[in-house]
């Protein structure tokens, strides 16, 4: 048992619906086992714990684990390209990358360098947009599970628009997927997901071979991308003619759900979005790759009030890193800037963001706070003495000026403890 003392921000209650930052100043967390037994004042944990270690944490600021919805596994040496359009940017960095993690030491030291950008990120959960090659799955679940992060993948499926490579057919997609969810779904805390790369190289047979895999497997995962770039999504129309629109070609294919998560959703149409609440599927932001790659503004306050739920992921690699507090800070920007009007973004919707709403939107009930009852996923922000984020958070007004401060000049430098479920994963 372990009582942690520390300065606590974070956000059980969406900020989104009348929820707000829920900050102390010096506050303690018992944790047994990973799991937060009590949320109490430093007295009356010490009193009923006398001899439970003693973590003293107050010289930073304790922020819950941070859960990216969306983030590529073989793109982690194609961050930084930048000038180029979703298309074109597919074709000369991301794909050549891609193709090179047919071989299994390439996909080693990637899977290896991959998990280090998420942990020295203070990212405990994510999404990951997988391989085209189910050897690579195999060394990637495998670094994951020793890594012990909560990581929820799959094999990424194509038929078509691709190099020769990266493309598979029905059958050998379903065997390949179904060897992977039977090895590793369920396995400590790994999960799969169907991931047809998107709409635009997968054809309605490929596509539906997907839904039957998640039909026979109900509780798996799906996630895709959707309406990032307008040539984008003409292509997906000429490809899937019988469609309504971009997220009709999941859903005829049967991959639209609770449990579906897809990137971007730029230029949606209002049934999209419609159709997207009413079975509770999840929007991924990416902003630093909407931005990068040109593809637009967000349509957040369209999403908030369809009641599409929506969460922050990195995008790496056309997103500029791991960082999601870099990410949530682009966010509100874009906000900012968006010409058809954007939401008023503050702190604590940020937070919400990178944190509760990322862990709501992949159904990890257990862990997106630090409440008492969830698991001790967290993450502690804690610049160098005298630099510009420490000054800024010393001097911060209040506590919700404190917590823009850490999102306006916060890195992974600043981030010196990280824990999944009690376990510490980046350590000072």
């Amino acid at each position: 048992m372990v009582i942690y003392r520390a300065r606590v921000f974070d956000t059980p209650d969406s900020p989104f619906t009348g929820g707000h930052l829920r900050s102390a100043s010096d506050i303690a967390l018992v944790v047994d086992d990973g799991l937060i037994t009590a949320r109490t004042d430093w007295s009356t944990a010490r009193a009923a714990h006398p001899e439970a270690e003693v973590v003293d944490l107050r010289e930073g600021v304790l922020i819950p684990g941070l859960v990216d919805t969306h983030v590529h596994l073989p793109q982690v040496r194609a961050i930084g390209h930048l000038g180029r359009p979703l298309l074109d940017w597919l074709d000369h960095c991301a794909l050549p990358e891609e193709a090179k993690l047919a071989d299994d030491a390439y996909a080693e030291a990637v899977a290896g360098e991959f998990l280090t950008g998420l942990q020295a990120a203070g990212t405990t959960s994510a999404m990951v947009f997988g391989s085209h090659f189910a050897s690579a799955m195999d060394i990637f679940f495998s670094a994951a599970a020793e890594a012990g992060l909560r990581i929820t993948s799959g094999l990424v499926t194509s038929d078509r628009n691709l190099p020769e490579p990266l493309l598979t057919d029905v059958d050998r997609s379903v065997a390949e997927g179904q060897a992977l969810i039977d090895r590793w779904h369920g396995a400590g805390r790994l999960r799969y997901a169907v991931t047809p790369r998107f709409s635009f190289s997968a054809g309605p047979e490929l596509l539906a071979s997907g839904g039957a895999l998640a039909e026979a497997n109900p509780d798996i995962w799906v996630t895709s991308h959707l309406n990032e770039n307008r040539d984008e999504i003409a292509g997906v129309a000429e490809i899937h003619p019988k469609a309504l629109d971009y997220l009709d070609t999941y859903d005829r294919a049967g991959l639209l759900g609770r449990r579906t998560v897809l990137a971007h959703n730029v230029h949606p149409q209002d049934r999209e979005l419609a159709r997207m609440a009413e079975v509770g599927a999840v929007a991924a932001h990416c902003p630093t790759s909407n931005s990068a790659l040109a593809s637009g503004f967000f349509p957040l306050r369209r999403h908030l009030d369809a009641g599409v739920r929506v969460a922050l992921g990195s995008d790496v690699g056309a997103g500029t890193g791991f960082n999601l507090l870099k990410e949530g800070v682009q966010s509100y920007f874009m906000q900012q800037l968006d010409p058809t009007g954007g939401v008023a973004l503050g702190s604590a919707h940020l937070l919400h963001l990178a944190t509760a709403a990322g862990a709501e939107a992949l159904q990890l009930d257990e862990v997106g706070d630090l409440s008492e009852g969830k698991r001790f996923d967290a993450v502690l922000i804690r610049p160098a003495a005298g630099e510009p984020l420490d000054v800024g958070i010393r001097h911060a007004g209040d506590d919700a000026d404190a917590l823009a401060t850490i999102f306006a000049m916060g890195t992974p430098a600043d981030i010196a403890e990280v824990w999944v479920d009690g376990e510490p994963v980046k350590a000072a």
